[in-house]
């Protein structure tokens, strides 16, 4: 009998930290579950793949980068079909199908997922199953694993439409309308999007799990393995059952909760927390994604010595910067301790920058967590051996690689000092793996519910919002005994941290001034005493010797300062005007000024030197909270006024209740007048504003959290648009597009 071969679809991601190309490896790795056979491929390696000739479905998994970019190795291709050149039936012979991954809590949500989709319809290709818009600031499990459900029965259903067309035309009916089966026209399939209002309720949540459960009830149960929102994050095998329950298993709600039970012990109350649930979900049966295939062989060596500085430290832009000066900004019991950093960068290419630019700390991982792990994985004494990886001759895992950031001849200590990112949010797939090595029967299971469908509204609470690391998470289930192998697959790369610079190289030749609040995180299930963010918290070490305090007079007699790794990330587009006659407005609460530092100081410079030009105005929206605790460069940016380099300047106190206190610009002001918070003021300015951006073509720059402020300056933008023009929401949040795509509306903001 002739061999059966299985039909064939092809994969392809573009992926910026892993978590696309994790969800592709995975939908590869479980196709042959499905009889089919897939062929995986990053969008720029198109020597692998031919689109203009492609005959078989096409699925799409992409993120978003930046402000709204595609990530690295997606940009030429996003190029490549963007060209202007290219007729409007290019693709008429293409089907696909996409799954677009971002976050609400910045601009430009999945941006990189729709270029590619709308560009896709403009050339002719057409889509076989509903695009799935996956939110990472709620978690993209809600819509990625009932989108993957519902995959494997579109791509069977377009492969037979296909092969229906095509035995059409050899039968030479190729003139008539092909028949329409339910399966091969595209599936409407309701992804119940989330946006910024549905985070108060999670019915919407709930209500879209449900309706595209039902469509995908009829496909294999195989397709029932939970989906994890990153690497690996669809392994290949069957979903396993924590328990033989046949019936509906409930979600457990996501708010911290206790139960009154006796517990063998009468009065005894009993509180959920990371390491114990409650019912329904301790009784439910838990769908659990299955086991990540192993692909690495990790040994240790002995050896004489071993290269301590490579990897990321030999890079030609990577430049040792002495830290020159180190000031705390804040003063008195301020909520959060604002430092500023003067780097002499003289000998180096940095000296060039921008205002707007920005720059890579490179930091290593915490001396003391780095022994802790060393200690919990009973590798203590082995610190100095040398780690040779390869991979593993019987992997499952398609596509599988050694991590190409790791040198051949590097140490466990450096390791896990400067590769791996070990203060990471540990990831469903993780913890799916962990369930292997743990031996107490009542951490496997919790971990199976962290895990699991089930267990998600806990998984969240516990693990995800609280920002759980790694060693966080070993340190709570002390029965769990992973090997190195198996941190070295899951963890990421140690990522640097990108700073704005708050200087201008015009102003401040060879320096490079950033600011920055030291991060706290406070203590929670799981991390019993509070712990400084991972970079915040090393620079803050470093330079403590040697902090200028307000009010306090630099000595001459401070300690030496050490130097640091920095590398520049140059902005092309969240810079001033270069027509100095444009007016532009800046939005910077708390170390968001930072940027518009650099701004005016370049804008100062310029006016000195063009006596005769005639400059834009210029605006500040500036916010904290306490006038006298954490008012930023509040001399600078007066004087600034003084000297009309800022046109306006106004300044909101979110906590400071004294009434009939000054305001900014010498108003007058009480308490009940007085606004809080910057979008509060952007309101007071309404006119001002809209009469800038859209009369006179100013430009809108924003710079801050990307959570909260960004979000609500955003919302006051349209609410100035819709009142001022007269436009309903649907016609503001035009107006408000195409000001960023005239680069006239620019952010520059973080989570």
């Amino acid at each position: 009998m002739p061999c059966e071969v299985n039909p064939r679809f092809v994969v392809l991601y573009g992926s910026q930290k892993g978590q696309a190309e994790s969800l592709a490896e995975g939908i590869a790795e479980v196709a042959e579950e499905h009889g089919l056979v897939a062929e995986l491929s990053c969008l720029n390696h198109n020597e692998k793949y031919n689109l203009e000739k492609e005959n078989a479905p096409v699925v799409f998994i992409v993120s978003t980068t930046g402000d709204g970019e595609p990530p690295d190795n997606a940009l030429q291709f996003v190029k490549r079909i963007k060209k202007k050149t290219l007729s409007t039936d290019h693709y008429k012979h293409l089907c696909y199908a996409l799954l677009a991954l971002g976050d609400t809590n910045y601009a430009n949500f999945c941006n990189c997922g729709k270029t590619i989709e709308r560009r896709l319809q403009e050339l002719g290709a057409k889509q076989f199953y509903a695009t799935g818009y996956a939110d990472d600031g709620v978690g993209l499990e809600v819509v990625v694993d009932p989108w993957i459900e519902g995959l494997w029965k579109a791509i069977k259903g377009a492969l037979s439409k296909m092969a229906s067309d095509k035995t059409d035309v050899l039968k030479g009916e190729a003139g008539d309308s092909p028949k329409e089966t339910p399966d091969s026209s595209t599936l409407h399939v309701q992804l119940n999007l989330l946006g910024i209002t549905d985070h108060q309720s999670c019915e919407p949540i709930k209500a879209s799990i449900e309706t595209l459960s039902k469509f995908a009830s009829s496909s294999s149960s195989a397709t029932q393995t939970a989906v994890s929102d990153l690497r690996p994050a669809f392994p290949a095998g069957s979903p396993v059952l924590a328990s033989q329950c046949c019936g509906p298993a409930s979600v457990s709600t996501s708010a911290p909760k206790t139960q009154t039970g006796n517990a063998g012990v009468p009065g005894v109350s009993l509180a959920a927390s990371l390491t114990c649930s409650l019912p329904p979900l301790s009784e439910s049966s838990l769908n659990v994604p299955a086991l990540p295939p192993p692909y690495l062989d990790v040994s240790l060596q002995e050896v004489d010595s071993v290269e301590q500085i490579v990897g990321l430290l030999n890079k030609e832009s990577l430049h040792a910067a002495p830290i020159s000066r180190a000031v705390q900004l804040t003063r008195g019991d301020s909520v959060k301790r604002a430092l500023l950093l003067e780097l002499d960068v003289s000998a180096h290419p940095l000296a060039t920058y921008h205002p707007g630019d920005s720059f890579d700390v490179f930091c290593p991982n915490k001396a003391s967590e780095v022994e802790d792990g060393l200690h919990r994985l009973g590798l203590h004494d082995q610190r100095n051996h040398r780690v040779h990886m390869s991979l593993r001759k019987d992997t499952k895992k398609k596509g599988a690689q050694v991590p190409s950031y790791m040198s051949q001849n590097i140490s466990l200590l450096y390791l896990l000092t400067w590769c791996l990112e070990i203060r990471s949010v540990p990831k469903k797939a993780f913890l799916r793996a962990l369930v292997e090595h743990t031996g107490d029967g009542v951490q496997k299971r919790r971990l199976q519910e962290l895990c699991s469908r089930q267990g998600n509204a806990d998984y969240n609470l516990y693990v995800r919002d609280s920002s759980l690391s790694v060693l966080e998470l070993l340190a709570a289930f002390p029965s769990c005994s992973p090997p190195l192998s198996l941190l070295i697959e899951h963890l990421p790369k140690l990522q640097p941290r990108p700073y704005s610079a708050a200087s201008s190289c015009l102003r401040y030749p060879g320096k490079l001034h950033f600011v920055f609040n030291v991060v706290e995180f406070p203590a929670c299930s799981g991390r019993p005493a509070g712990r400084r963010g991972l970079c915040t918290g090393w620079l803050f070490d470093l330079i403590n010797p040697a902090l200028v305090l307000p009010e306090k007079e630099e000595s001459s007699n401070s300690p030496a300062l050490p130097k640091i790794h920095v590398s520049l990330r140059t902005n092309c587009c969240f810079r001033p005007p270069s027509d100095l006659s444009a007016p532009f407005i800046m939005v910077g609460p708390g170390t968001g000024v930072a940027p518009f530092i650099g701004f005016l100081q370049q804008r100062e410079l310029e006016r000195k030197e063009n006596p005769e030009a005639v400059f834009g105005e210029t605006w500040l929206f500036f916010g904290c909270r306490h006038r006298d605790r954490d008012y930023l460069f509040r001399e600078e940016l007066e004087g600034f006024v003084s000297s009309g380099t800022l046109s306006h300047l106004k300044v909101c106190f979110s906590r400071d209740d004294q009434e009939g206190e000054e305001g900014e610009e010498g108003e007058a002001t009480t308490s009940a007048a007085r606004p809080r918070y910057v979008q509060h003021n952007l309101l007071r300015n309404s006119q001002h504003i809209t009469d800038v951006l859209l009369k006179r073509n100013g430009y809108f720059y924003v710079c801050g959290d990307a959570k909260n402020m960004a979000k609500d300056v955003n919302n006051a933008l349209m609410e100035m648009i819709q009142t001022e023009l007269q436009v309903d929401q649907l016609d503001a949040m035009k107006t408000l597009a195409g000001l960023r795509e005239e680069k006239r509306y620019l952010q520059d903001i973080w989570g």
